[in-house]
């Protein structure tokens, strides 16, 4: 009955309505919104050391060296967070297992490493940020040296701001002298770090820097990580009888030098690198000697010379400049000519 006379209405004429009697139906608009974020002045600095699944692995600043696991915050959308990175951290900095931390804050990047699939991919990935040397690991023998590769990894370094580093393995199965050679008129620095060579050399260079280190699968890329930081037993494979090595390494990876000393960033062996995204001018514009001239050149140069450019200003440098040009347009070849892939050449 007392139902019956709710539907008709005449259970609500004799009494006034209260707060039962509202029914508010739930929606997106019942929580305000704001575009206030909050500033985070309490977060730690550390550096991105891992990257797997949505998950960072963080070492935080300071006299412990704190190891902690991240997840984005959301205010940070879509930003990407890759090895090297310097960023902003908080929540449960405690470190210990199953806890998690947030990274709330990206750090502006003074260096960053670049490479797409190909030369024709639009889509441009990070492989390192913040590193301030780059190690071209090459073998000298097993699998075959390919300039080409070098060449590519020169550019991408110049334009991202990294020192370039050549660092030539299995000298023991080939002499280093000519394929150092072919890189001479750029002063290069070459290492030679077979297994039998001395490693302190290559020590004195990794002290007090963030170094990557890039190459392909095979050329022994790992074995040296394992040199330098022995307890970060890197897996080690072998190559294969066409000449390329098995991808061994999955995840780029930042180790620490013995004693805090530095850091080497191993990232995974790659069989192509695409350089997309560099115009002729990224690339001369990394030379101090160079990089004035070219104000000069026609609209749309490439600076790769006669017969291509033959009104290309750095035709008119002399001197040590003009062996440099030599040197650059050998690795503007590289990027106004080829597909991403290695050249045969070397």
């Amino acid at each position: 009955m007392a139902a019956d006379a709710r539907r008709d209405g005449s259970a609500l004429s004799g009494r006034q309505l209260d707060e039962t009697d509202v029914r508010i139906r739930p929606g997106k608009g019942s929580r305000p919104r704001t575009k206030t974020r909050p500033a985070h002045d309490d977060a730690l600095e550390g550096m991105v050391i891992s990257v797997d699944r949505g998950r960072w692995g963080c070492v935080l600043d300071g006299p412990d060296a704190t190891r902690v696991v991240c997840m984005r915050a959301r205010e940070l959308g879509r930003t990407p967070i890759v090895v090297g990175d310097r960023v902003g951290v908080v929540g449960d900095l405690s470190g210990t297992v199953d806890t998690l931390a947030r990274i709330v804050r990206v750090d502006e990047r003074s260096s960053v490493l670049r490479r797409t699939a190909d030369d024709t991919d639009p889509y441009e990935r990070v492989v390192v940020a913040n590193a301030s040397q780059l190690l071209i690991v090459t073998a000298l023998a097993d699998p075959p040296p390919r300039t080409g590769f070098v060449e590519r990894a020169l550019v991408a370094a110049y334009v991202g701001g990294l020192s370039p580093i050549l660092c030539l393995t299995k000298s023991d199965l080939a002499d280093a002298d000519e394929f150092r050679a072919a890189f001479a008129d750029l002063d290069l620095p070459v290492l030679i770090a077979g297994r039998d060579d001395p490693l302190e050399p290559v020590l004195d260079t990794l002290r007090g820097h963030v170094s990557a280190l890039i190459g392909h699968s095979g050329v022994g890329k790992s074995t040296l990580v394992n040199r330098v930081v022995p307890d970060a037993y890197r897996a080690v494979g072998v190559v294969s009888g066409v000449g390329k090595g098995r991808h061994t390494s999955t995840q780029s990876v930042a180790l620490e030098l013995p004693g805090r000393q530095g850091w080497v960033i191993d990232t995974p062996g790659i069989r192509s690198f695409g350089l997309a995204n560099v115009a002729p001018d990224d690339l001369v514009n990394a030379f101090g000697d160079l990089r004035d001239a070219i104000d000069e050149c026609p609209r749309g140069c490439t600076h790769l010379g006669p017969p291509t450019d033959p009104e290309c200003a750095l035709d008119t440098l002399t001197g040590e400049a003009a062996r440099r040009v030599t040197a650059v347009r050998a690795l503007l070849s590289a990027v106004v000519h080829t597909d991403g892939h290695d050249s045969p050449r070397g």
